[in-house]
C-alpha cells in the first residue's frame, strides 16, 4: 500500500510535515518508507524487538526518523504479544488476523513481553499522516491520539478479519470530522474535512474504485471460506 498512499498524497499536494507509523514490521515494508525517503520526519512505533534491530539498522543515519520499541496499549504497563510472522498480536486480543485467518493457536515459544505505553506519550500532537497496523489494537492508537493528522490509514479487514474495534473507529472518524477516502484490501484511509477538493468526477471515480476494492474483498472472502471447507488447512 505504501506507493499507492504517497502517489495519492503528491498528486494532491497535501502538506505533510510529520509522518507516523504504529506496527512497522520490517523498515523495507514500511507503509511510508517513501515519505521517509524523501527525509520527511518520522515517528516510527514498534513492539517486537527483532523488527527494531532491523529499524534501527535499516535507518542508521537518517535524522529525520525517530523509532520508538512500544507497543502501543490502553495503558502504561508491561504486555504479552506472540509473534505470527507478520501478524504478531497483543496476547489479550480475542480477534486478530492471524487468530481469524490463519487459525493461529497460541504457542508458548512465540511468546513474549513488552513495555507498552499510551500514544498521548509518544504523539507531540504535530503528526500530519498516520499509519497503523497493530492486528486488532488499532483502537488504542486512535483512542489516545492528541495530533489530529490530516490522513488516518489503518487496517479495517483481511479476508475473514473485521477489526474488533471498527465501530468505535468509525464513530472517533465521524466526531473528529474525517470521511473514507480510498480502500485498499486491508486498510481504509481516512482523510481530515477540508483537506481535499474534488471534482464530480473524480468523486465518480473513486467510488467505482471503492466498490470494486469492496467487492473484491468479498469474493475474496468467499473463496477463503469455500477453500477452508474442501481442502481444512493445519492450523498457523
Amino acid at each position: 500500500m505504501n506507493n499507492k498512499l504517497y502517489r495519492y498524497v503528491r498528486r494532491k499536494d497535501i502538506a505533510i510535515g510529520h509522518v507516523a507509523e504504529v506496527g512497522v514490521y520490517y523498515p523495507e515494508t514500511s507503509n511510508i518508507i517513501d515519505f521517509i525517503n524523501e527525509g520527511v520526519r518520522t515517528t516510527l512505533v514498534e513492539a517486537d524487538p527483532l523488527c527494531v534491530k532491523r529499524i534501527e539498522t535499516f535507518f542508521r543515519g537518517r535524522d529525520n526518523v525517530k523509532i520508538y520499541p512500544y507497543a502501543v496499549w490502553d495503558k502504561n504497563e508491561l504486555i504479552v504479544l506472540y509473534r505470527a510472522k507478520a501478524s504478531t498480536f497483543v496476547g489479550s486480543l480475542s480477534k486478530s488476523p492471524a487468530l481469524i485467518n490463519d487459525s493461529y493457536k497460541l504457542k508458548e515459544a512465540d511468546k513474549f513481553t513488552v513495555e507498552a505505553k499510551l500514544f498521548s506519550d509518544i504523539d507531540d500532537n504535530t503528526i500530519d499522516l498516520l499509519s497503523i497496523d497493530i492486528e486488532g489494537a488499532e483502537w488504542y492508537v486512535i483512542k489516545h491520539l492528541k495530533s489530529r493528522p490530516a490522513i488516518i490509514s489503518l487496517e479495517t479487514q483481511t479476508d475473514n478479519y473485521i477489526n474488533p474495534y471498527l465501530n468505535e473507529i468509525n464513530d472517533w472518524m465521524k466526531k473528529n470530522h474525517y470521511k473514507v477516502w480510498f480502500l485498499n484490501d486491508t486498510d481504509t484511509v481516512f482523510i481530515k474535512d477540508g483537506i481535499l477538493s474534488l471534482n464530480p468526477f473524480e468523486n465518480i471515480l473513486l467510488t467505482i474504485y471503492n466498490f470494486i476494492i469492496d467487492a473484491s474483498h468479498k469474493v475474496r472472502k468467499w473463496r477463503k471460506n469455500v477453500k477452508k471447507i474442501l481442502l481444512p488447512q493445519k492450523p498457523f
